[in-house]
């Protein structure tokens, strides 16, 4: 994740807790002390950065952010006219504090949008300018200008990018989780549609697969994977491109409970004690819990962190107390789940040749996996394998 991406992400979610504590709250100090040290990294990339909202895009300099393409805040910040923000390196927390709490203002609708046609200081800032862009060339000459690089693969299928900034981010969302914050939703978001950017990266569904270095990064580039390999089959099933996002969320949030399973359990070589086996077992539940403690809107994603181990014929875990089908996306983030672990180098085995992963998904079929969706899952990959080659992470 680029540092402005961080930074945005961050200055959103401090918006987002200004509505909901007051500025003596210490939830809502630790957003703003968070999103003003984002801030401080941007700045040391770039001292003078300028951002652009123009409704369905996000222009840094003169560059649209790929990844933050159709991100709602662009359209909110730019209806409240900060069309533009631009900062200077001499910033400090109180100015930044300002900039939040003037935001905050126009976005409840108190105040309306400035007419100049050029960003103005607000009160208290000399280092924070921001309004409207006014000038329509600025925002046609921004449209124009190349993007942002992102991870993607070439046309050929040779690397042009790594994912080495998802990764990160990754491993900093199971990160914070496991220190006991709440699930970064905006994090998790940019990372999806940074992800759908890379699978689209040269006009054809491609399939950029991270690959494994140490087992101990396991859940980090399988949640990952299971994301990119859940957008391409729902793509494959027929979903438009908001349900494709929402299946990628819940792929990369699928196994987010086992931040609550001890990391020498996680990488154990030899079999399981049932002590440990019912630990392990116990991370669908720990990562439904965690999810919609963070927000009850990502029920589609909490129910495929529950079940994602059930099986077709009812059998995994966790156990149902009565029989029932699985949510579909469950039954679409399970074999993608499946066909990724097996692809996988485990400390108990060498990881299966993708062939006969695909002949195990077939025997499956009405048994673990959902019949039509394990026959387009296949047929899919089949198709892709010559795409499907994992990209160094």
């Amino acid at each position: 994740m680029s540092t402005v991406v961080a930074f945005l992400l961050a200055f959103t979610r401090a918006l987002a807790v200004m509505g909901l504590y007051d500025e003596r709250h210490p939830t809502r100090q630790g957003a703003v002390q968070h999103a003003f040290e984002r801030l401080q990294q941007l700045l040391r990339d770039d001292p003078r950065p300028q951002i652009s909202f123009l409704m369905h895009e996000v222009i840094y300099g003169q560059r649209p952010i790929r990844e933050l393409l159709d991100w709602e805040w662009a359209t909110r910040l730019a209806k409240a006219g900060v069309q533009r923000l631009e900062i200077e390196p001499e910033v400090t927390l109180e100015e930044f504090a300002a900039l939040l709490q003037s935001v905050h203002v126009r976005l409840a609708g108190v105040t309306g949008a400035p007419a100049a046609m050029r960003p103005t200081p607000a009160a208290g800032m000399t280092n924070i300018r921001f309004g409207a862009v006014g000038l329509a060339g600025d925002a046609r000459e921004a449209y124009a200008s190349p993007a942002i690089p992102t991870a993607t693969l070439s046309p050929t299928g040779t690397l042009a990018y790594t994912l080495t900034e998802e990764i990160d981010a990754v491993r900093w969302v199971h990160g914070e989780v496991a220190a006991g914050s709440e699930l970064p939703l905006l994090e998790a978001d940019a990372i999806v549609r940074s992800l759908s950017v890379a699978m689209h990266g040269s006009g054809t569904v491609m399939l950029p697969l991270v690959q494994l270095k140490r087992f101990d990064q396991y859940t980090t580039t399988h949640s990952l994977n299971v994301a990119v390999l859940a957008m391409a089959l729902a793509e494959t099933l027929g979903f438009g491109a908001r349900d494709v996002r929402a299946f990628g969320t819940a792929g990369l949030l699928h196994d987010v409970g086992k931040v609550r399973v001890p990391h020498d359990i996680l990488v154990k070589p030899g079999a399981l004690t049932p002590e440990e086996r019912a630990v392990l077992n116990g991370h669908p539940a720990d990562g439904a819990r965690i999810i919609l403690q963070s927000d009850q809107d990502l029920g589609l994603a909490a129910a495929v962190a529950y079940e994602h181990h059930i099986m077709i014929d009812g059998g995994g875990y966790p156990a149902l107390h009565f029989r029932r089908a699985c949510h579909y996306a469950s039954r679409v983030v399970h074999v993608c789940d499946v066909f990724d672990a097996l692809c996988t180098d485990r400390p108990y085995r060498d990881a299966w040749e993708i062939e006969r992963v695909l002949e195990y998904i077939d025997t499956r079929a009405g048994v673990e996996f959902d019949v039509d969706i394990a026959r387009a899952f296949t047929a899919m990959i089949r198709r892709l394998e010559r795409q499907v080659a994992p990209m160094e992470g």
